[in-house]
């Protein structure tokens, strides 16, 4: 009798935990297909769309100083990452440079906050936040400079963007990878106490205001 209530309570566990990372899943799913044009203006969306070859972009002199001083790293270490950055992606049109932490026991959440930089001297103040769950755990505290592709406009930075599966990476001692929504991709840096490539699934959420819930 009482081995088959620790057999039921095993059981019971293990369909807990099934169940919370189904939920997350859907969650992650979910988040993939968020209006790129917050207003839902198609219109709007498509003349983005259309200017998308008039907009600046930074080269990789400019970028090298910007992460090495950011990051504190060598402008050697600096340039490797940025090389492979650019041979995966090309020419950015903006940076976020910032802080932020994190920590995991098969789930867990990122908190962080910067500043997003446009070429064309627009800036935009930043917060982000998200869940993950998978084969990941421990805490890092990182400083983040992360490369941003395919921005037309600022105001869409706010948006949730999911992991890409197979794209993290070690450059240099940096931890990089890659996230995506709506044709635009971030490439965060992170260099800092900590730092980990964890096996999860993930997504982040860019908003203009702090929350202290990671969704």
């Amino acid at each position: 009798m009482a081995e088959s209530f620790k057999t039921h309570k095993r059981y019971s566990f293990l369909a807990l935990g099934l169940a919370l990372a189904c939920v997350s899943v859907l969650a992650l799913t979910g988040c993939a297909t968020a209006a790129n044009d917050p207003t839902g203006n198609t219109d709007v969306r498509n003349a983005q769309s259309a200017n998308q070859t008039k907009i600046s972009t930074y080269n990789e002199n400019e970028l090298v100083s910007a992460i090495s001083t950011h990051l504190g790293v060598t402008s050697e270490s600096a340039a490797t990452a940025i090389e492979r950055l650019f041979k995966d992606r090309g020419r950015p049109v903006g940076y976020i440079t910032g802080q932020e932490g994190s920590g995991a026991l098969v789930f867990g959440a990122r908190y962080g906050q910067g500043q997003l930089w446009m070429k064309d001297g627009t800036t935009k103040k930043v917060y982000w936040q998200g869940p993950s769950v998978g084969f990941d755990g421990g805490a890092d505290v990182s400083k983040v400079f992360t490369l941003v592709y395919g921005l037309n406009n600022p105001d869409y930075i706010y948006q949730r963007y999911p992991g890409v599966d197979g794209s993290a990476f070690l450059v240099a001692g940096m931890a990089i990878n890659y996230q995506r929504a709506n044709g635009i991709t971030l490439a965060p840096v992170r260099s800092g106490i900590g730092v980990r490539l964890g096996a999860n699934i993930n997504y982040i959420s860019m908003t203009r205001k702090r929350s202290l819930i990671p969704l």
